[in-house]
């Protein structure tokens, strides 16, 4: 009899009865049983054969040392304050058309909050003093042809003054900007073509004004937007540059940024559009070490992280206003002054 035993009790141990419940097992059975008490009349749908019942998805949680990125709107990095969130998700490489044009706009909307006050850096008063001005920008700042013009205009206020100038002494002038030589050869051909072709006056549409001597669409585009109202997309060094970090476009010739760029936004928001990326692009996101730490569209930006993005370090990394420093316009609007804008030096000043 306890040989009997024995065996028993070993074929249990080696091979366990069936019908003997786990605990795991007892306690999905009853879960499964209150579920289709509490709801008889729904009929369980009828699974195929081999198949497994699907497990209930699991939350991941997130982990403790990642910070997470929070979906409100991002805080402006305006007096020089950091933005609350220094982490931005990237732009997904099959993002649609409607999720880009959505990203694009709403880019542009808080750019419009933190530069409120955007304009052409460019003094000027009329169209003819605008167009010199643009042309002499090429290579340089605004800044130094704002401190060039004053002089420039002043010897020379009309078309027909600058046609009939000596190129040696506008050279003389126009030395601080750089390939003054150049630049001289463009404002003088350019102030005769007015004189010869449109009655000392500068035209109005685009055709017109890439046939003066050093125009091109994009001093064309600044004139139009900026003297006539007339809207356009300026596409610089610095929109080049932002639109291709934003992945708006991937585009590299100028024209083709340009109507890539211009599909995105009612017209009606391309001359604004194209100061707020131009400003951002020369106060916070720069060329070799943008300030993504104090970046106020850092959630939206695809490409964070390949500047600062300690907030105290990137903070020291803005320029202009936002860093305290002088606006690059020596007669600025007066919404700029408003909203705590310097004026810049003069030539020679300091």
């Amino acid at each position: 009899m306890t040989a009997k035993k024995d065996a028993v009790r070993k074929n249990a141990e080696r091979d366990p009865a069936p019908a003997e419940e786990t605990a795991a097992e007892k306690s999905v059975a009853e879960e499964t049983a209150a579920a289709e008490k509490a709801a008889p009349a729904r009929k369980a749908p009828s699974a195929k054969k081999g198949s497994a019942a699907r497990p209930a998805p699991v939350r991941k949680q997130a982990s403790p040392g990642k910070p997470a990125v929070a979906p409100g709107k991002p805080v402006a990095a305006v007096e020089g304050g950091a933005p609350a969130k220094t982490v931005a998700p990237r732009a997904p490489r099959d993002e649609s058309r409607t999720a880009l044009v959505r990203r694009a706009r709403r880019i542009n909307r808080e750019l419009a909050e933190v530069y409120p006050y955007a304009h052409p850096e460019l003094d000027f008063e009329n169209p003819f003093q605008l167009v010199v001005a643009t042309v002499l920008s090429a290579q340089t700042t605004d800044l130094r042809v704002n401190q060039t013009t004053p002089a420039l205009f002043a010897r020379y206020p009309a078309p027909e003054d600058l046609a009939a100038a000596n190129p040696e002494e506008v050279e003389e002038i126009l030395r601080p900007t750089g390939f003054f030589r150049a630049k001289t050869k463009s404002v003088i051909g350019l102030s005769k073509a007015l004189v010869e072709d449109f009655g000392g006056e500068v035209p109005g549409r685009l055709e017109d004004l890439v046939k003066l001597p050093g125009v091109g669409r994009k001093t064309a585009f600044v004139v139009l937007g900026n003297a006539f109202g007339r809207p356009g997309v300026t596409v610089d060094t610095h929109f080049q540059r932002l639109v291709r970090r934003w992945r708006w476009t991937d585009e590299t010739d100028p024209e083709k940024i340009e109507a890539a760029v211009g599909a995105l936004f009612p017209k009606s928001d391309w001359t604004d559009l194209s100061h707020h990326v131009i400003w951002h692009g020369r106060r916070i996101c720069h060329a070799r070490k943008p300030a993504c730490g104090a970046c106020p569209i850092a959630p939206l930006c695809p490409a964070y992280g390949e500047g600062e993005t300690d907030p105290e370090k990137a903070r020291k990394l803005l320029k202009y206003e936002k860093g305290g420093f002088p606006g690059q316009r020596l007669k600025p609007p007066q919404a700029y002054l408003d909203a705590g804008g310097t004026p810049a030096p003069a030539l020679g000043a300091g």
